[in-house]
């Protein structure tokens, strides 16, 4: 098993940026698949990004690609989610998930085939 510990939300502006980071425990850590999935009050989970174990292979919603980024550092077992030009329909509660090969898609998905999750953190754009 894996425990998941996000953090790096916070409340800002439209047009700026944010990095969130998902602390992975245990030291098999970096052989799971990992990825980003956010809920809005009142709407579905929805997949953000996802990033193999090795972090060669990257997936992320059409409406995202060129402002947000997916990467790990498996030697700190840490994944990240580098967030720029926010704007205010980003706001959501941001999960990281993970779960061990073949890697389910993050895209398009709910997140339901994922078994290891954070708490979430916070992410709110304002105007």
């Amino acid at each position: 098993q894996v425990q998941l510990v996000e953090s790096g939300g916070g409340s800002v502006q439209v047009g700026g940026s944010l990095r969130l980071s998902c602390a992975a425990s245990g030291s098999t850590a970096r052989s799971y698949c990992m990825g980003w999935f956010r809920q809005a009050p009142g709407k579905e989970r929805e997949g953000v990004a996802g990033i193999s174990p090795s972090g060669a292979y990257t997936y992320y919603a059409d409406s995202l690609k060129g402002r947000f980024t997916i990467s790990r550092d498996n030697a700190k077992n840490t994944l990240y989610l580098q967030m720029n030009s926010l704007k205010p329909e980003d706001t959501a509660m941001y999960y990281c998930a993970a779960d061990l090969t073949p890697c389910s898609p993050v895209v398009g998905r709910t997140g339901v085939e994922y078994r290891f999750w954070g708490q979430g953190t916070q992410v709110t754009v304002s105007s």
